[in-house]
């Protein structure tokens, strides 16, 4: 596969983004969101996702090429830096969790993308295409969290705009340095890893919570059964 086709299948997973997030600034379906209490659903639906691509993309990718020691530091150096900021977004008053976890996500599977492009493998399309399907809710709900908690609306849609060229940029760094050194890529995964598990459960789930609304915590489920499905699809 050529590089420019690589860049382009990244560019389009990454589109889906800001897809999402024209989803999301539909007035009316905010409404109805909010007036069904839909919006911690999403939000779980988001988390579910992200815990989907540590469990089976980024953590299995990363363990099968590193040793133990390396991995064990690079998770564990991942969480210490989103716990680190985490509390500079808290003194700042920003919150875009949902938006952070989705980019340590989108990251190392556009690198890893660009990687399968580079070796030949017959996955890179439907890779290509199950990241857009992922990116697309993710995209949903940090749009609807940022939203929720006042970030202006320009903004919003600079982030939400820009997150996509992160695609090609990354696909571009597998295909043409990591495709034969893959212990580079295994540490960021894992890097990423425990920057999003830190997420999860210091900011997602706790938000998302509702009392008596025990159904929303279904979305977490529907979100990792779409990173289930993903995988099985993929092998």
């Amino acid at each position: 596969m050529t590089l420019g086709l690589t860049l382009a299948l990244a560019s389009l997973a990454g589109l889906s983004i800001p897809v999402g997030a024209l989803i999301a600034s539909n007035v009316s379906l905010k409404n109805i969101l909010l007036q069904h209490e839909i919006d911690s659903f999403v939000s779980y639906f988001g988390g579910g996702a992200l815990l989907a691509a540590i469990a089976l993309i980024l953590v299995p990718h990363g363990i099968a090429h590193s040793s133990v020691v390396p991995a064990s530091i690079a998770f564990f150096v991942g969480g210490l830096a989103f716990w680190q900021l985490s509390a500079w977004v808290n003194r700042t008053g920003h919150k875009a969790s949902l938006f952070i976890g989705m980019l340590l996500d989108f990251i190392p599977e556009a690198i890893l993308l660009g990687t399968a492009a580079a070796t030949g493998s017959t996955t890179t399309y439907l890779l290509a295409v199950l990241i857009a399907l992922q990116n697309m809710p993710e995209g949903f709900a940090a749009y609807h969290e940022m939203g929720k908690r006042g970030t202006s609306h320009g903004r919003l849609w600079l982030a939400f705009l820009a997150a996509p060229l992160a695609g090609p940029l990354f696909a571009w760094l597998g295909f043409s340095f990591l495709s034969t050194n893959h212990e580079p890529v295994g540490l960021l995964m894992l890097f990423c890893s425990g920057g999003i598990l830190y997420l999860i459960f210091e900011d997602l789930a706790p938000q998302a919570h509702l009392k008596h609304h025990e159904f929303s915590a279904i979305g977490a489920v529907s979100g990792f059964l779409l990173g289930l499905a993903g995988k099985m699809l993929v092998h």
